[in-house]
């Protein structure tokens, strides 16, 4: 006789928590018949794995080296790797010290202690309509309110967002803004610099952070770059001690995601805050990881980033192309000038997720629906598809396959 299922008293923030869509769909990658649009994640082919193999081997290969690596390390993070992500910052326009630098594993890490930093329940966090799934996720464990920011002017106050926070069931504050400010996940939408300027203005008004989530940003394909937020926030102050803005960078998508190495710049008093969450967290991003990683940013960076500006600008063109040349009437697009993405609106009589069902099972082609991007559960009309993994005949395959189920 089978044992029942058993299950311990939960605390309340665990029906709060839920599985990703996306990464649920990612086991799609497995069936080789399925065309798949639906992972987010790096081309594996575009992998250093030559300098990967190169950069363990040496560190194993020196026992001094492979001892210090093998060991537990301090939670701030390799300090050699603080310091090549320093100088990366700098060049970007955020004057800032390796004690503004802490290593995280991977953004995602990023976003669940920036939550766990400055929210308690029932306090709000402001965000678009639509946003990154992932950030939902890492911010639904610390139960906030959800409130929405709109890159374009709507007129609406600083008073306005503080009292309807307020108005919250828990009656709690706003705490901050999170934002991806380029090529954004899921719309590949990038903001523009009058777009930046007033989030900054609104934020420093409700005198709260925002959290610069930059995943993308260095896949830009076209167009002038714009600088991001922490630069133009450091512009005023003279160095990023002097800001509000909480950067969430990672390698991830330029080098490698496999060996989980993000950090976050901000103000020392926020990073000596975030160093105690991760003492308490996994008390450090394993150190190999870190090592390797050091190697290949000084070895590997610029040449990664150029291959993969190469490669995804090529699958993006050939991603629009196939939707201008396939995609019936009534559905819309947004015209990337970076990332990975591509959004779309459907007719309204047209369901994302019902869609999957139908493409899945009859034309083979996998994508994420929209409304799990939403944070009050709309916008089941929407669809978002990445151009990363598969290759140009596979995105004219599938493009027009999507076209004729959206058109049925």
């Amino acid at each position: 006789m089978p044992l029942p299922d058993w299950e311990p008293d939960y605390a309340n923030r665990a029906a709060r928590m839920s599985a990703s869509e996306i990464r649920e769909l990612l086991k799609l990658l497995d069936r080789p018949e399925i065309i798949c649009f639906a992972g987010g994640i790096p081309d594996p082919a575009l992998f250093p794995r030559e300098e990967v193999a190169d950069a363990y081997a040496e560190i194993m290969g020196d026992p001094e080296l492979a001892s210090a690596a093998l060991q537990y390390s301090v939670s701030e993070g390799y300090p050699p790797l603080r310091h090549w992500i320093a100088e990366h910052m700098r060049a970007l326009g955020a004057p800032c010290d390796v004690d503004n630098i802490v290593i995280t594993s991977g953004s995602q890490q990023a976003l669940d202690f920036l939550a766990r930093l400055l929210l308690s329940p029932g306090d709000t966090a402001l965000v678009t309509w639509p946003t990154y799934l992932g950030a939902l996720q890492a911010f639904n464990a610390y139960e906030p309110r959800y409130d929405r920011i709109a890159p374009a002017d709507t007129g609406r106050t600083a008073t306005a967002y503080a009292e309807a926070a307020a108005r919250g069931a828990k009656g709690g504050r706003v705490k901050y803004a999170y934002a991806v400010p380029d090529f954004a996940n899921p719309t590949g939408a990038t903001m523009t610099l009058a777009e930046r300027e007033r989030l900054i203005a609104l934020t420093r008004e409700l005198d709260v952070p925002i959290i610069e989530d930059a995943a993308y940003s260095a896949l830009r394909y076209d167009g002038e770059a714009v600088p991001s937020l922490l630069a133009l926030e450091a512009r005023r102050s003279g160095h990023v001690d002097g800001t509000r803005i909480l950067y969430c960078g990672t390698f991830s998508k330029t080098l490698t995601p496999g060996l989980r190495v993000g950090w976050i710049c901000a103000a020392r008093p926020v990073v000596r805050r975030l160093v105690l969450i991760k003492q308490a967290s996994d008390l450090n991003s394993p150190l190999a990881n870190q090592m390797v990683m050091h190697r290949l940013a000084e070895s590997a960076y610029d040449r990664q980033v150029a291959l993969a500006r190469e490669r995804y600008r090529t699958r993006r063109d050939r991603m629009l192309a196939a939707l201008a040349r396939h995609m019936p009437k009534g559905v819309t697009w947004t015209t990337p000038e970076g990332g990975l993405f591509v959004w779309l609106k459907l007719p309204a009589r047209v369901d994302g997720a019902e869609l999957l069902k139908r493409s899945v099972d009859t034309a083979r082609v996998a994508f994420v629906p929209g409304r799990a991007f939403f944070a009050d559960g709309t916008g089941a009309d929407t669809i978002r598809l990445s151009f990363s993994l598969a290759g140009e005949e596979e995105i004219e395959t599938g493009i027009a396959r999507l076209a004729g189920i959206v058109e049925a």
